[in-house]
């Protein structure tokens, strides 16, 4: 089973090394950078990892991208901002080592959220399983920009018992910026999908998600930041139906 490490990047100078050493026992490790200014690709490049470059496709096909271009069928995918944990390392290295069972077609994993300084436990946060390992012949990336995920056209998934570390943000700041490009980014896919939203879809979207996430996930067990994080998904959910809505009633030259 060789598998090759794919990571996307732009301006993650600060990041790129920890989750490239994580990835070592991949047969690649291969950074595909949309344009960074920072010195990630020089970075990357010291760690041994093949770098090329590919102006921004969007976070779906940009990931697909890195796959097909990828030596080998089975791709191993992270994000600058995450790394393998210790003991999920140990668990890819053993299966890595074996054959997989040939109705096998990928393996997913929980991911462990640091957010403002603290592992969070609950909420959206936990535990947030994602599909990692898979081979590109019969899984490929899919969902709506800017919440990518693998797509199994046929196959098993088996579920992984260790966790992936994500640093979510470097800060409130940072987090607040990305809520409102992704619902942005989000709102124009939706559009280009045909749906709309209608004038109480924002605020009934929002409250939803505030509720979901403090409450119904238990949020609210992880303290302020819980709240905070719940009210981030709300402001989310709200900014991109509010966006979808103003985007159904542009004119359509527009």
């Amino acid at each position: 089973m060789r598998v090759s490490a794919c990571v996307i990047s732009l301006n993650e100078e600060d990041r790129i090394e920890r989750c490239l050493e994580s990835l070592s026992f991949c047969d690649e490790r291969f950074v595909l950078d949309s344009g960074s200014k920072d010195r990630t690709v020089e970075r990357a490049r010291a760690m041994g990892a093949r770098v090329e470059h590919q102006d921004f496709l969007g976070h779906r096909r940009q990931k697909q991208r890195a796959a097909e271009l990828a030596e080998h069928d089975w791709i191993l995918s992270l994000d600058c901002d995450e790394a393998l944990s210790p003991e999920l390392r140990s668990e890819l290295v053993a299966l890595v080592g074996a054959e997989p069972s040939p109705d096998v077609c990928g393996f997913s994993m929980p991911r462990k959220n640091r957010y403002l300084g603290r592992v969070m436990r609950h909420g959206m946060f936990w535990p947030d399983r994602k599909l990692r390992l898979f081979d590109r012949r019969r899984a490929r990336w899919g969902g709506t920009d800017p919440h990518d995920r693998v797509e199994v056209r046929e196959g098993r998934v088996v579920l992984l018992t260790h966790p992936i570390l994500h640093d979510s943000y470097r800060s409130f700041d940072e987090h607040r910026a990305t809520v409102d490009r992704f619902a942005a980014i989000a709102a124009r896919a939706m559009h280009e999908e045909g749906r709309n939203a209608s004038l109480l879809s924002p605020w009934l979207r929002g409250g939803a998600a505030f509720v979901k996430g403090a409450i119904l996930k238990g949020g609210v067990l992880d303290g302020w930041r819980g709240l905070v994080a719940a009210f981030m998904s709300a402001r989310y959910d709200k900014a991109k139906y509010s966006m979808l809505r103003r985007l159904g009633h542009e004119p359509s030259s527009h």
